[in-house]
């Protein structure tokens, strides 16, 4: 193996002072410090997941314990919901991280305390579709992340890949953008940069490393997965997620299509749903490793995932593989005579 180039230069390792376009994702109840951590020295942007935590207190101390762990540029994920955002945002800006990230609903109250706050924070903003990157930017959003309909976790409504979406988001905006979902490896790297993004946001792949908490029998069934083994939850409120198949997330899908034939409101379907996704029920198969009484999230990459590297070992393949697809494709054009 050849030596691993020192460093990538797109602007957004420009922009939050990284050596590789490689992000983790604020993967729900799996983004704690040490994964964020071991991201970072690896040379990609690693975050904490404010979800991880039950109250602000907690929140500051694990970005406390990053920072004990690496002094590489990490970051903080707030994903909207149901609970109140702005005391882990407040408790997130006291520690001033590098980056804080967006994804879910409306950004603008979150991105509007941020700029209030006066703390130098550079800031992401997940998004589905060309009108949320527009949004995002006219919002001060520094970045956006491209997330296809290939991706896990909770996607947009509008079931466009990301080899379509995310050179429709570069066109629309000025700012950076990453692309998210189907990418597990050097090839999606130098896709992702063919498609006119300046890095790579990693959910699924991140959950098969070492340094993450997930169960072991989360981390085997991705290892067994093929690409067509995830399905989508929740479209029946309007939060389509893609999760691994199993009995709970058939059981929610059953659940969701018994409603819409019975005309449930919205409110219904929410107070039905609610105790079958709940995070409870999510960590259950997760962090528990009991799958048949949970689910897991989980992109169409499973079909790309057959081993669970360090993080250092993941990124550094990375690099190295869509290093190699660089030099190989100068050789496959002939110039005319």
């Amino acid at each position: 193996m050849t030596s691993l180039p020192e460093r990538m230069q797109t602007r957004f390792t420009e922009l939050v002072d990284i050596r590789y376009p490689i992000v983790q994702g604020g993967l729900s109840h799996l983004s704690f410090a040490e994964l964020a951590a071991a991201v970072s020295n690896a040379g990609g942007l690693g975050q904490i997941g404010c979800a991880c935590f039950a109250t602000p207190e907690e929140l500051r101390a694990e970005i406390q314990k990053a920072k004990r762990l690496t002094d590489k540029p990490f970051g903080v994920n707030f994903p909207i919901g149901h609970i109140s955002l702005e005391p882990f945002l407040d408790a997130a800006l006291s520690e001033e991280p590098a980056v804080i990230s967006i994804t879910g609903g409306n950004p603008e109250p979150l991105l509007k305390r941020i700029q209030a706050s006066g703390v130098k924070v550079r800031t992401m903003v997940l998004v589905a579709g060309v009108r949320a990157a527009r949004k995002a930017e006219a919002l001060g959003a520094d970045a956006v992340i491209a997330v296809g309909f290939e991706g896990g976790g909770h996607l947009g409504r509008d079931d466009v890949g990301t080899l379509v979406l995310t050179p429709r988001v570069v066109e629309a905006v000025k700012i950076p953008v990453l692309a998210s979902g189907g990418i597990a490896d050097g090839r999606g790297l130098a896709a992702a940069l063919a498609l006119g993004a300046e890095g790579i946001e990693l959910g699924t792949r991140f959950v098969a490393v070492r340094e993450s908490n997930a169960h072991p029998h989360y981390q085997q069934a991705l290892l067994e997965a093929q690409e067509t083994d995830t399905m989508i939850i929740e479209r029946s409120i309007g939060r389509p997620a893609r999760v691994l198949k199993g009995p709970v997330a058939e059981r929610i899908r059953q659940v969701e299509e018994e409603l819409e034939r019975a005309g449930a409101t919205a409110e219904e379907r929410l107070r039905r749903l609610l105790p079958l996704i709940s995070g409870a029920v999510n960590k259950r198969a997760a962090l528990e490793g009991v799958l048949d009484e949970g689910f897991v999230w989980a992109g169409q990459v499973v079909g790309l995932i057959h081993d669970i590297p360090t993080a250092q070992e993941l990124i550094e393949r990375i690099v190295q593989e869509a290093w190699e697809i660089s030099r190989r494709l100068p050789g496959l054009f002939v110039a005319p005579r």
